[in-house]
């Protein structure tokens, strides 16, 4: 069948370059949707997008869909036709719905009989026909929460739509959408070639519109450009682009013609700490902030600018003049949140709410502090540090700076205490207490810290619960799952051995005077171990081996990241099959047994060579086997026990257990309890697979 490559483009007024490259995805992702739902057959899609434009390119469309043979089952012949032959009206029916007459229908042989069959070659519809559906389910699916109108037009979109491109190959198809009919026109820069674009085969696209219409429609190939000159420039003034992934996306989709143009500040705005100028350059100005080898921040800045300027003198020194009234507001801010100490904005939290029914932030505070002081005694840590770190948490949610730009959170916090001559690791902490910030994100590095982030997730988290609007689906408004991962990273990675269930017993004697928190706890607990199931994914542990140590609800996560090392290891030794297995049959048959086992094996009663060598091996390794587990050593108890491998296969191919002989039978049971019980330790290997 003929192929060719199918272009289609929306052009529109600037969009939001926020959800530009999520709009590309998904209008991409629709047109594919449709072509495979339509049984059209092609290679590839490739997505395209700009401020002003979404495109998708189809390479080697094929023309139409494939024929289809068209089989409809009818009556059955003994009722299709009367004892003279005449078709019966049900026949008459069939006949006229396919379109046909009645001796025109085959018959079909089944077991269950004859029926009458229409049998037809249907001839699949072009990619002119269906392509226009296509494009308009893909744009009605995408992700957009409010739709525009404009002009007097009843056509709803994100944004005004001005032209249509749908070329396949060089032929244009006759489609018309959101009030656009399709033409083979496209329009370059809105300043360096506003006039149309004639395309003459859909694999021109990319080649005119940089050439002739001043726009890079490859999103990547964009990116890559931004990224080389925002280098390049830095490294022109010495220093190094700090180049944030978002801010690079977000800049890529606000430029079609990408030029970089390097900056200057007054060095005297160095004296505000960095993260509040970066954060004013990245999130106000969309500038590349620029840094030394010891990345210090430096008194220069990268734009992306649109234009290429006949005189870039005139964008740099327009530039400069709209970044300093910024700065200066950032130098205001610091000025004036020094004139108090972070402690006086404590009254302050008493009037913001945290969550209605969990109360205010100074409330939050007070019952963080109890978590921290608990948590900082079980680990012999400074309690007076973790109380005040814990007390001061919030206070610089009431600072100038913070209220303006809100993602330095905990860092001002940071220097507003050091300022304040507060102890270095209460300082510390303020910043830590929001780490990780998200997936991957480096961990607080101070014990206080630690604790002060364990604790205010496990307030919110367990209060969440308390008051019943735990996450449901996708929906987790208050982040709980990221909060969740966040405690179990700090407790796991730096290695603070505490048990969950008495931290949320601790927290939740805090939420009293709130919520019954203590009615949730074990539900709270349940999902923070479920939580586990991701990290562990995320270092290449099979389910199995989780779901094997699952069963045994360790509580404490140290604890279980031990056990999921152990069974990970002890899977791969060659006796790890057979033991699995052999568990799984133990498991299957303790299930059975209505009455108590016994607790010791007695060993007159033993009367097989196979269930002696069992108990004998067994009764050697069990002390030494137990000594390991108590010292969470679960790696070398459970290569320990790969030795019961043998005698265990041995006893399962020589002994019935389930004698007819009651002692005999019960005693038999009692062995493999305690090898069960041994193994439980660690984990239950029967979920090996």
């Amino acid at each position: 069948m003929t192929t060719q490559n199918l272009l289609i483009e929306l052009g529109t007024e600037e969009l939001p370059p926020k959800a530009l490259m999520r709009l590309s995805t998904a209008f991409g992702q629709g047109i594919e949707d449709g072509l495979s739902q339509a049984n059209i057959d092609f290679e590839k899609v490739e997505v395209y997008s700009a401020p002003r434009r979404l495109a998708v390119r189809v390479t080697a469309l094929a023309e139409s869909q494939p024929d289809q043979a068209v089989e409809k089952r009818g009556p059955a012949v003994a009722s299709a036709f009367a004892e003279d032959g005449t078709p019966s009206k049900a026949a008459q029916g069939f006949a006229k719905g396919c379109g046909v007459k009645v001796e025109e229908l085959e018959t079909m042989d089944t077991d269950k009989g004859a029926w009458l069959v229409f049998r037809q070659q249907q001839k699949g519809q072009s990619v002119s026909a269906l392509i226009g559906d296509i494009i308009n389910q893909s744009l009605n699916r995408l992700p957009i929460p409010k739709r525009m109108r404009w002009g007097s037009s009843e056509v709803e979109f994100v944004r005004p739509v001005h032209w249509l491109v749908v070329l396949y190959g060089a032929q244009v198809i006759d489609v018309n959408v959101l009030a656009q009919q399709a033409a083979n026109k496209t329009y370059g820069h809105r300043f360096h070639h506003p006039a149309a674009i004639e395309l003459s085969h859909a694999d021109d696209y990319l080649t005119l519109l940089r050439e002739q219409g001043f726009v890079i429609a490859d999103p990547a190939e964009r990116r890559d450009i931004i990224k080389q000159q925002a280098i390049k420039a830095a490294a022109a003034l010495g220093g190094f682009a700090l180049i944030d992934d978002e801010l690079l996306n977000e800049v890529t989709s606000l430029v079609e013609w990408p030029l970089a143009v390097a900056g200057d500040f007054d060095p005297q705005f160095l004296d505000v700490p960095a993260e509040a100028l970066i954060s004013s350059m990245q999130d106000h100005q969309k500038y590349f902030p620029v840094i030394d080898n010891k990345e210090e921040l430096l008194p220069h800045f990268i734009t992306i600018s649109n234009i290429d300027s006949l005189d870039i003198s005139q964008v740099k020194a327009g530039n400069e003049r709209v970044i300093s009234p910024r700065l200066s507001d950032a130098v205001f801010f610091w000025t004036q949140d020094r004139k108090k100490k972070l402690q006086d904005h404590i009254s302050s939290l008493q009037t913001v709410v945290f969550q209605k029914k969990l109360g205010t932030l100074a409330e939050k505070s007070n019952r963080v502090a109890i978590i921290a002081s608990a948590i900082a005694e079980k680990l012999g840590a400074d309690v007076n540090n973790a109380s005040r770190a814990a007390i001061l948490s919030k206070c610089d949610l009431m600072t100038e700076m913070v209220f303006e730009f809100t993602d330095l959170q905990g860092i001002m916090g940071r220097y507003y205490a050091t300022h304040d001559g507060e102890h270095a690791d209460v300082a510390a902490a303020l910043d830590e207490q929001y780490m990780p910030r998200f997936a991957g994100d480096e961990l607080p590095r101070s014990v206080t810290g630690q604790i002060l982030s364990v604790s205010d997730k496990l307030d919110t988290l367990l209060g969440i619960f308390a008051i019943g609007q735990k996450p449901t689906g996708e929906k987790d408004p208050f982040a709980l799952r990221r909060a969740t991962l966040g405690v179990l990273r700090i407790l796991i990675e730096k290695q603070l051995d505490l048990d969950l269930r008495e931290l949320l017993e601790i927290a939740a004697n805090a939420l009293s005077d709130k919520a019954d928190a203590s009615a949730v706890t074990d539900e709270v607990l349940t999902f923070m171990l479920e939580r586990l199931r991701g990290f562990f994914a995320d270092k290449n542990i099979s389910a199995d081996i989780f779901d094997a140590v699952l069963v045994c609800q360790p509580t404490r996560p140290i604890d279980f990241s031990q056990r999921i090392e152990a069974v990970n290891v002890f899977k791969s030794l060659p006796e790890a099959e057979s033991l699995a297995a052999a568990n799984k049959r133990i498991r299957n048959i303790l299930k059975k047994v209505e009455s108590p086992v016994a607790a010791e094996v007695t060993e007159s009663l033993l009367k097989e060579p196979a269930e002696q060598a069992l108990f004998k091996h067994l009764s050697a390794l069990r002390d030494e086997a137990n000594s390991l587990f108590a010292a969470g050593d679960y790696q070398s108890a459970l290569t320990k026990l790969a030795a019961l491998k043998d005698p265990v296969d041995q006893f399962f191919d020589d002994v019935m257990v389930m004698a007819e002989d009651e002692a005999l039978k019960n005693n038999r049971i009692a062995l493999l309890n305690q090898i069960s019980e041994l193994f439980l330790q660690a984990a239950d290997l029967s979920r090996l697979q």
